[in-house]
């Protein structure tokens, strides 16, 4: 290790269950692989089909740093209890991977290769069965605006049905304290990109910025939903469902209280501590200290609510970071593994999450009619950020158009 500076964190991001890599080889069944403006797709016929696409279903990955790999997201999408994929294409559903070159670019500019495929998609069809699109996580916006977009335009997308899966429609939640910390390593690194990438900025419904240390709403984000809100905010000709990996009931994470030490890391990084979010004013979220250049920083929230615990889907975020820093030779008290990432309301659409009345409401009490989709699904469980359930999985396919 050198005098001058912390040990070198390495390669790591913050991600769901969709981007967990194997330890072995991925077997990907053949496939037709399709260029696209910012991205690419691979597609996969439907069991009996022949000669052509017959029945598209597009899907779209999610966030994180770099190209997508979809040999990876494929194995996420079949690997688990619902093998979603294998019961696509045993439905005779085509199925249409979308993949981006930059993930953590713009949505705006992701949106286009999800226009393209939607439109070769339409071209190259045999038949007039109408297309399913939609996506994981981040994936479920960018093919939102894209629908839109191509409504706006008065273009034929031919689309029966949308869906998202645990998509931030009113905001994604990273840790301010994690956030801070990510610039807080004194050189660049990947977590550092990621959390300061255009797509975080434009999804995480509070940002830490590096260069001004405050947390607010980054202008990212305000220009976008400006660009949602002019192409309608939704399309309006497919019917529009949506699953959540969060409970619906208002109950939250249980273990998981506010206030509460998170993660504690010693030797490397000495004392630098993270608090699960509190309710309140000047309420510490982190203390961050380093010894190579020295120094150190308290992050503080203001006007939060308890969003760690909230009802959501969750990510392993404390998980990841104490496995990079105990890699590093840090000395780790983990209380806390995960947190939620993407909370209820949010991925149905029906809340806001800046209060804590809505961000912890029951959905199952509410209006359907407060939410900006035509059916939604929440997770009878807590469950992990975009993790492929037999209970979500079948929800959707049982609402496929025919």
């Amino acid at each position: 290790m050198s005098e001058t500076s912390e040990p070198n964190v390495g390669a790591f991001t913050l991600g769901g269950p969709l981007t967990v890599e194997p330890a072995g080889p991925i077997e990907v069944p053949a496939h037709e692989e399709w260029p696209l403006p910012n991205g690419f797709a691979w597609v996969f016929p439907g069991e009996g089909n022949r000669g052509g696409l017959v029945r598209p279903v597009i899907m779209a990955d999610g966030f994180n740093l770099g190209r997508s790999k979809l040999d990876v997201l494929y194995h996420g999408l079949e690997s688990g209890s619902f093998p979603f994929i294998s019961e696509l294409r045993r439905r005779g559903r085509d199925v249409i991977l979308l993949g981006f070159e930059e993930r953590s670019a713009s949505i705006l500019d992701n949106a286009e290769a999800a226009v393209a495929a939607i439109l070769r998609a339409t071209a190259e069809q045999l038949g007039d069965a109408r297309l399913v699109v939609g996506g994981f996580s981040m994936g479920g916006i960018v093919t939102r605006y894209a629908l839109a977009r191509l409504e706006t335009q008065r273009m034929d997308h031919r689309t029966a049905l949308y869906f998202s899966y645990d998509s931030p429609h009113r905001g994604a939640s990273i840790p301010v304290g994690v956030q801070a910390f990510s610039h807080f390593i004194p050189f660049p690194n990947d977590f550092a990109k990621q959390m300061n990438s255009p797509a975080a900025r434009q999804m995480l419904w509070q940002h830490y910025d590096k260069d001004t240390e405050k947390t607010t709403v980054a202008p990212e984000r305000t220009e976008f939903l400006a660009a949602l809100d002019r192409v309608g905010n939704w399309p309006q000709i497919p019917m529009k469902i949506a699953v959540a990996n969060g409970r619906g009931d208002g109950i939250g994470l249980p273990d998981v209280r506010p206030g509460e030490v998170a993660l504690r890391i010693d030797r490397i990084y000495p004392g630098t501590t993270f608090y699960t979010q509190a309710q309140g004013d000047d309420v510490t979220a982190g203390y961050l200290n380093r010894r190579f250049p020295k120094a150190e920083r308290t992050i503080a929230t203001n006007g939060f609510p308890e969003l760690d615990g909230a009802p959501g889907g969750t990510l392993h975020t404390y998980k990841i970071l104490s496995g990079a820093m105990e890699k590093l030779g840090g000395k780790i008290d983990l209380r806390h593994e995960d947190v939620c990432f993407v909370p209820t309301v949010s991925a149905v659409a029906i809340r806001d999450i800046e209060k804590q009345d809505d961000l912890y409401a029951n959905v199952g009490d509410l209006d359907p009619q407060e939410s900006e989709l035509d059916d939604f699904l929440c997770s009878s469980t807590t469950t992990a950020h975009t993790g492929i359930t037999e209970e979500l999985g079948t929800w959707i396919m049982d609402r496929l158009p025919d």
